[in-house]
């Protein structure tokens, strides 16, 4: 027996004299087990990830291997490192504003509020009209004046011109609402609502040819529904948290749907302002 190496792990290992010596007679390489013998036979490489942050290794054939050497084990390892290279070669994006230059995303054109108003500055009287008209529009296709969490983005001019949101509805030519739920609002199709949010989501519903009841009671309750479609109830809860009898009577309603196992849609304001939601929340009636 005779040391010799083996020709694909390296390892040391003894073997026949004669094994040897017909291996070095006919050129054959030598292997330390038949797994060393499986392994070495395969053409393919033994190669890492060239994703500094995978380095995981992989076999491949030597001709698949670019001549860049830098060759993935995976597709999503390849984006990973495309992507990064691509947004090196892209131009930054700066603000548009030339007194700021501050590097934003390339979907913006400026880095703040304050930067798009400086750019685009207008006398108080100018922004003046544009709020009137604004106000205008909305009532004209809305049938209401908004209010001022519909007017996202106007907002803090209103202040500053106008010094209140009430101040420039009425110099649109409108009556204010004093208190977002508390006047009575007649729907589209008759129903009488107890504040203007109840009447946006009746009129919704309307137009969406949802048939729907309005204050009805709960079965062997003395409380009622905002709203009943089918055998769903609709609440609106448009004062949760800022009244503290209005929270124990919600907390007495949900206490009687767990208890009755009653099927409930609940609305709060920000569901209705400044973006309307009720598509999503009423998406498998419509």
């Amino acid at each position: 027996m005779e040391e010799v190496t083996c020709s694909y792990c390296r390892k040391v290992y003894l073997r026949p004299s004669n094994r040897i010596n017909e291996a070095i007679k006919f050129g054959w390489k030598q292997y330390c087990s038949p797994e060393c013998h499986s392994k070495g036979k395969n053409s393919k490489i033994l190669l890492k990830c060239s994703n500094p942050r995978c380095r995981k290794t992989y076999l491949r054939k030597k001709s698949e291997i670019p001549t860049s050497n830098k060759t993935f084990c995976s597709n999503s390892c390849v984006a990973i490192i495309n992507n990064k290279t691509r947004d090196l070669n892209k131009p930054k994006n700066y603000c548009v504003n030339t007194n700021c230059d501050k590097e934003i995303s390339r979907k913006n054109k400026y880095c703040s509020v304050k930067c798009q108003w400086i750019v685009n500055s207008v006398s108080d009287e100018e922004y003046k009209e544009i709020i009137i008209e604004k106000i205008k529009e909305f009532y004209k296709t809305n049938g209401r004046i908004p209010f001022k969490q519909e007017m996202w983005g106007i907002y803090n001019a209103v202040r500053k011109i106008f010094g209140t949101w009430n101040n420039a509805v009425i110099a649109a030519g409108f009556k204010p609402n004093p208190v977002k739920f508390a006047n009575k609002y007649i729907a589209e199709d008759g129903h009488k609502c107890d504040s203007m949010a109840e009447k946006i989501i009746d009129d919704w519903l309307f137009i969406k040819k949802i048939k729907h009841k309005t204050k009805v009671p709960y079965k062997h309750h003395r409380m009622t529904a905002d709203f009943k479609i089918n055998d769903i109830y609709v609440e609106f809860f448009g004062l949760q948290g800022k009244i503290e009898s209005y929270d124990k009577l919600i907390k007495e309603k949900e206490e009687h749907y767990k208890e009755k196992n009653l099927k409930v849609i609940k609305i709060y304001p920000n569901d209705l302002f400044p973006k309307n939601k009720l598509n999503q929340i009423f998406a498998k009636l419509i």
